[in-house]
């Protein structure tokens, strides 16, 4: 029995999966719509939505979870670093808390994993930002800027007189003119700048491991 080409409309013998002029296949599954009597959509579909367990609205990013539990950390670590906390050590605290305050803000199913290395760089940032414009401005208000000179010029003198070479002096001499004593600040600064960032990435990824495991 022949039937006609829902497309072109020549008759095709039945059986056939293509049109042998338009090749437009014949296998066609119509879909029954689920509506009810009234023609409006039944109560249980609408209610899929609702019956759906309540979710973030959204998954924040690291930035969204950082910015808030990473600068209070790094608060309590410049406080600490104030009444005698390691330089060095500050960031490490402050990479722990920032997880800490996070997963409490946020929860721990709403924690994304492996993100404590990224809190934990986020808040080292913040923190030696922090701790050097309250540096400068300290140096700057109370005029201490000879001071930081002379103790670091004292420092690369200490050093030299540990590992003496041919070059000691010639390094002495650099830390005492105004140019050499700007690069060896700005080199630094640069210093510092990367190992707050490791050691903040390094409490962050403890804060999350241990964490982690009470959870």
């Amino acid at each position: 029995m022949d039937h006609q080409c829902y497309k072109c409309g020549q008759a095709i013998e039945e059986g056939r999966p293509f049109c042998a002029h338009c090749g437009a296949p014949q296998i066609r599954v119509a879909l029954p719509e689920i509506t009810a009597v009234d023609g409006s959509v039944p109560a249980a579909i609408e209610r899929i939505g609702t019956d759906l367990p309540d979710l973030p609205a959204r998954v924040p990013g690291v930035l969204a979870y950082g910015i808030q539990p990473c600068a209070l950390a790094a608060g309590i670590a410049i406080v600490l670093m104030i009444v005698g906390l390691h330089p060095f050590v500050a960031p490490l605290v402050a990479g722990f808390l920032a997880t800490v305050f996070a997963r409490r803000r946020f929860g721990a199913m709403a924690f994304p994993k492996g993100s404590g290395a990224s809190l934990g760089a986020l808040t080292g940032l913040i923190l030696f930002a922090t701790s050097t414009i309250l540096e400068t401005l300290a140096v700057a208000v109370l005029h201490k800027g000879a001071e930081m000179r002379a103790e670091m010029i004292d420092k690369v003198q200490q050093a030299v007189s540990r590992y003496p070479g041919a070059d000691a002096q010639s390094l002495i001499e650099l830390a005492k003119s105004p140019n050499g004593f700007a690069a060896m600040l700005i080199a630094s600064l640069v210093v510092g700048l990367i190992l707050f960032v490791i050691f903040g990435m390094l409490g962050g990824v403890l804060g999350v491991t241990i964490l982690g495991r009470r959870s």
